[in-house]
């Protein structure tokens, strides 16, 4: 959601880049719109610009770049961009924000957005992994000598590919945690390490659930709540990060029919305003703070309103305030652990309430 909502200024500050770049005194017209989903409008001039200096800085990198490439091997990959050429066995990738599900399957990510070393669930495994900034920075991407190029948003997609063949996979491409990791398996040419991804995410889930069972009423409801840094609160599906995958999937712990109805089976996500919040409780509430400035306040708002207060959940001693860094995040390697964290909670908050 918030990737979405700031796409536009990640645009604006490509032209920039763009025109630094290519030594360009052109202007930049685009005007920024606080939470517009519209990309900000490219200039013919500036377009062309951005593919001559890729192009030109990708034959300066052309021979040490042949050195770095992986075996050789080439096969037709069909994008939502159409069918591209690319290696069959990737050595070495570059990505905006799919560093998690490369990882998934063993692939060798080069360069990645910045956020993705704030994962906790990632620790040691992006010790070789540089920052490429977002939007990418073409001059460090060129001098990481990918083979490959994996993007979420597309606003780079022609100079990028002037670099190495690049794969625009939109949000939202695979919703489940199955679809997610054999995407990804396929791309790279792992699907072996996919596999062995797969079973080992269904053991501990199974395991999880095991745990579970007597610790929690089966009829019992789970929710997914945040406070962001402006006050605005929201509630979840299953699809948008939070948990929501290892909640109610992988656990199979049930969603409040209202969530369900209202928000899982739309958009994925709702605002919601303090007077509706106690139709959109649950038995057990999970929340997560928006708060890049680590103030505080909104949180300890939400917590002092007597709505929040005369919640069940609250009374019962059941909300559950996570790591934004932990939970946000919904890529497999971050699910698997927030199964294991869902578990650890709930038992020892069934032993607390003894």
């Amino acid at each position: 959601m918030y990737k979405r909502k700031y796409r536009l200024a990640a645009a604006a500050f490509l032209l920039l880049l763009v025109m630094v770049l290519s030594a360009c005194g052109a202007s930049n017209d685009a005007q920024k719109a606080e939470g517009s989903e519209n990309a900000a409008a490219v200039t013919e001039k500036e377009s062309a610009s951005a593919n001559e200096g890729a192009d030109k800085a990708k034959t300066e990198a052309e021979p040490a770049a042949k050195e770095e490439a992986s075996d050789g091997e080439m096969r037709t990959y069909a994008s939502v961009k159409g069918d591209i050429k690319i290696p069959a066995h990737p050595q070495r990738i570059v990505t905006d924000y799919y560093a998690g599900e490369l990882l998934t399957v063993g692939a060798n990510v080069v360069g990645a957005e910045p956020s993705v070393k704030d994962n906790p669930f990632f620790e040691g495994l992006l010790n070789d992994t540089e920052d490429v900034g977002y939007p990418t920075n073409l001059e460090k991407a060129i001098t990481l000598k990918p083979d490959l190029i994996v993007v979420m948003y597309d606003d780079q997609y022609d100079a990028l590919s002037k670099i190495a063949p690049t794969v625009y996979i939109p949000y939202g491409t695979a919703s489940t945690v199955e679809d997610n990791v054999k995407l990804f398996g396929d791309l790279t040419g792992r699907a072996a390490e996919a596999d062995a991804f797969l079973a080992d995410f269904e053991k501990i889930a199974e395991e999880g659930r095991a745990k579970l069972a007597g610790v929690v009423d089966e009829n019992a409801t789970f929710g997914l709540y945040e406070i962001t840094d402006k006050g605005e609160l929201w509630t979840f599906g299953e699809n948008s990060g939070r948990a929501g995958q290892a909640i109610y999937n992988a656990l199979q712990l049930k969603m409040p029919e209202k969530i369900k109805t209202d928000v899982a089976d739309k958009d994925g996500f709702l605002q919601l305003s303090m007077e509706v919040l106690p139709d959109y409780a649950a038995d057990y509430m999970f929340v997560t703070s928006y708060d890049p400035e680590k103030k505080g306040d909104k949180l300890k708002e939400l917590q002092n309103s007597a709505v929040w207060k005369n919640l069940p959940a609250v009374k019962a001693n059941r909300v559950f305030v996570n790591d934004f860094d932990k939970f946000y995040r919904y890529d497999p390697i971050s699910i698997k652990g927030q199964v294991t964290e869902i578990v650890d909670m709930l038992t020892k908050n069934a032993e607390e309430s003894k």
